[in-house]
């Protein structure tokens, strides 16, 4: 996913960053925050219903499929309908779980402020346990990418969030989301670093009293 030539990119843009301010940056890198198995579901249930439906509407369809096969019988046997149907519907349902499962299917269908929201969720999680007041004065900022959804976050702890309102950090969410479009998501990482850094150097300028609390590196999931 990332070479090793990235991990020293991005592990250079953090200090590089934290030499000019007080504030402490990790990066954390997944291939997706979510696994989606209910929308793999959610699509799957849907498919196996579209036969039932189907058949309601259009119940003439249900009785021409059972003389084909009870084409001797002068009415089709409840016994047999309620059967296929059965299998009809479970079938549908493997089909489509084994469809939808597939990643590239499963993203396209998951809308698009689900995969949003889950991936704020993870952001916010690997920050708590990773960022999260781990630093003295509270001047964390964690850096999330998330590769298969395409989207990133930039949470930061009590002390930036009570000066830094979130729309500075657009251009450093820009400059990530550039290099990810690109294929270079190292690259974008270590530009959203850096624009990061200077954000903070000015409302946290460096002082040379805060220790270095969080690892300078790139955290790859």
């Amino acid at each position: 996913m990332l070479t090793a030539e990235d991990h020293a990119l991005v592990a250079d843009a953090i200090r590089g960053a934290e030499a000019r301010t007080d504030g402490e940056i990790s990066a954390v890198i997944a291939p997706e925050s979510d696994s989606y198995a209910d929308v793999t579901l959610h699509w799957a249930l849907l498919l196996a219903l579209l036969p039932l439906a189907w058949f309601a509407t259009f119940p003439g369809t249900l009785r021409w499929v059972m003389t084909l096969i009870e084409p001797w019988a002068a009415e089709p046997s409840l016994r047999l309908m309620v059967t296929y149907l059965l299998l009809k519907t479970a079938g549908a349902f493997i089909v489509g779980w084994l469809i939808f499962r597939i990643p590239r299917v499963k993203l396209a269908l998951t809308p698009d402020a689900t995969k949003a929201r889950r991936v704020r969720r993870r952001a916010i999680m690997l920050f708590q346990v990773g960022t999260e007041r781990r630093t003295a004065t509270r001047t964390g900022v964690l850096v999330y990418l998330s590769l298969a959804e395409r989207r990133a976050e930039i949470v930061a702890d009590q002390s930036i969030q009570s000066k830094i309102g979130g729309e500075e950090w657009g251009e450093a969410m820009v400059a990530l989301l550039d290099g990810v479009r690109a294929g270079q998501p190292g690259q974008g990482i270590a530009a959203a670093v850096a624009k990061i850094g200077d954000v903070l150097a000015g409302h946290f300028p460096h002082t040379g009293t805060d220790p270095n609390e969080l690892p300078d590196r790139l955290i790859q999931l």
